[in-house]
């Protein structure tokens, strides 16, 4: 209150208090009133309660003009009354605040422990179920798929994954991207309303089918959500057109647990994928026992380059006017702990795929040119070694430097190497890589090109590069088989003769892969062929054993080929 807004409250208390002075019946009850409405008035302290009364004793005697003597045991008991008043308007004012306070907090409690009860529930619709597409996640799904592992007899999975997905992601945005996501959801759950779909994550979703009496029912299902998902959809006003991949397992739940069926299907998926994606494909347990072993296989890689596991064979190259040797071919081998000694068919496909094909491609590489150092030949020229470079390898901006150095540190010279490079790895390498080859032949390495006549090169082409041999692929040579006149024969001899002819015009030495016999031999030399390699000139074995001796002679006439 202002100050005069307090001035007329004691004024007001003091004028009832003098007027109960004066009257008659004596009536106590005004003082409780006033000491009352003193607390109402926020007047509620010690201090405040004997000023005041002092103040309204004063007003009562000095400015009313009421005899002390007149009105003395009345005012004491009046104003005992004031004191009484205000106690007990203190007291039941301190009451109700407590009582507001409790119900406050009993009401602050209530409503807590309501907001708990609503946050854990919706911890539980999100611990549960996916928060953009409101399918069940990964945890429910896996909970069902344990419970159908333990109730039903046979239990089938359809794992699905959206085809290039992250193309609309990075083109049109992430948000476009996931009202896809929900456009898919919605589908699949109308067409698959029967079974349980739920999303893991990302652009992955999963279908539990149970009960199930077959493939037969899985691949029904996976085709139906096919359908579902390659319909067109409209997007945020795009117009959009996706496809799925689908691995689908189908087994007996005895024996099986929730993280092998998914482990399954993702490889399955996978299957689904490589061969083009857009379909599905069904489990098969050999061909998973394969690709398990393979991935074993690759992994031991490094371990084994480590331990020393690998090593060198050498096939001879041998001139077909003479018969001398050129020069042989290095074939990596590992002597396998466990399986044996195994040929580069069994790994180099999975160096490749993994990227350890660099690591291992140097390892050939330089204990090739180690190797080749302490060769001699019969008159002095000894013979070159032919080494195979990855398509990794020589993409790598490193390689020349790398070639260089190893031939500073081996001593080798550079005309006594040869890297050998696919068809293919040539014609796809960018301009880069051929720029390296170029000064790698300008330092005297030779370079030749591997398996030619299997890709889609052209002898044209050529011109432009630093090749010094062609190696004809053996499916060339396997065509000349007897008898001579055979008109399969002499289609074979005749396209050999136009490139051995085509790549002399280029300056260009050509050899023969893959001869297995003398006739074979033979007519390579009469069409012109410069040399040759296969088990006609020597099967693949440690340099030693094909130095110093002549090709021609020591090989045998056997059938198939070798790595």
């Amino acid at each position: 209150m202002t100050q005069a807004q307090l001035e007329a409250l004691l004024q007001r208390l003091t004028e009832r208090l003098a007027v109960a002075l004066r009257s008659e019946p004596f009536d106590l009850r005004i003082g409780q009133q006033v000491g009352a409405e003193l607390v109402q008035a926020h007047i509620a302290s010690a201090e405040g309660l004997g000023r005041t009364v002092e103040v309204i004793q004063l007003r009562l005697v000095r400015d009313l003009g009421l005899v002390a003597d007149d009105v003395e045991d009345r005012m004491a008991r009046l104003l005992a009354t004031v004191a009484t008043g205000y106690a007990r308007a203190l007291r039941d004012r301190t009451l109700d605040e407590q009582e507001s306070i409790r119900r406050a907090a009993m009401m602050a409690r209530a409503q807590a422990e309501r907001a708990l009860r609503d946050s854990e529930a919706r911890f539980r619709h999100q611990a549960t179920h996916d928060p953009l597409t409101d399918l069940p996640n990964r945890t429910l799904f896996t909970e069902r798929l344990a419970a159908a592992i333990a109730e039903a007899d046979r239990v089938g999975v359809c794992f699905l994954d959206l085809d290039r997905f992250k193309v609309v992601n990075d083109s049109l945005g992430h948000q476009v991207g996931d009202l896809l996501l929900v456009a898919v959801a919605q589908r699949l759950r109308r067409a698959l309303g029967e079974h349980l779909v739920a999303r893991l994550g990302g652009d992955e979703f999963v279908i539990l089918v149970e009960p199930t009496a077959g493939t037969d029912d899985m691949v029904e299902v996976a085709e139906a959500a096919l359908a579902a998902v390659g319909e067109p959809a409209l997007v945020d006003g795009h117009e959009l057109t996706v496809s799925a991949s689908i691995g689908i397992v189908e087994r007996p739940a005895a024996g099986t647990s929730p993280m092998e069926l998914m482990r399954a299907a993702d490889s399955t998926l996978h299957w689904a994928k490589a061969a083009g994606g857009a379909r599905w494909s069904v489990f098969d347990a050999d061909r998973n026992r394969r690709e398990l072993a393979r991935y074993a296989l690759s992994a031991a890689i490094p371990v084994a380059l480590d331990r020393g596991e690998f090593f060198l064979d050498y096939q001879p190259l041998a001139s077909l006017r003479d018969g001398r040797l050129l020069g042989m071919e290095a074939l990596v081998r590992w002597r396998h702990p466990e399986l044996g000694v195994l040929r580069p068919d069994s790994f180099i496909g999975l160096a490749e795929e993994t990227g350890l094909i660099v690591r291992l491609g140097a390892w050939v590489l330089a204990e090739a040119c180690r190797e080749a150092r302490d060769w001699a030949g019969d008159a002095g020229d000894a013979p070159f070694v032919s080494v195979n470079l990855a398509v990794h390898q020589v993409r790598r901006p490193e390689l020349v430097d790398e070639v260089r150095d190893l031939l500073r540190r081996t001593g080798l010279p550079p005309g006594r190497l040869q890297l050998e490079i696919t068809e293919s790895t040539m014609m796809s390498t960018a301009e880069e890589p051929v720029r390296a080859l170029r000064v790698l032949a300008d330092l005297g390495v030779r370079i030749a090109i591997d398996d030619f006549g299997t890709g889609y090169c052209n002898l044209a082409y050529l011109r432009g590069l630093p090749v010094t041999e062609l190696k004809l692929a053996g499916e060339f040579v396997t065509g000349l088989r007897e008898p001579a006149d055979d008109p399969a024969t002499r289609t074979d001899e005749r396209i050999l003769a136009s490139l051995v002819s085509l790549a002399h015009a280029l300056e260009v030495t050509v050899t023969a892969e893959g001869v297995e016999t003398a006739g074979q031999a033979d007519r390579l030399r009469a069409i012109g062929c410069d040399a040759a390699q296969g088990w006609h000139f020597g099967r693949p074995g440690p340099a030693a054993q094909h130095l110093g001796r002549s090709p021609a002679l020591s090989g045998t006439a056997l059938s198939g080929t070798t790595v």
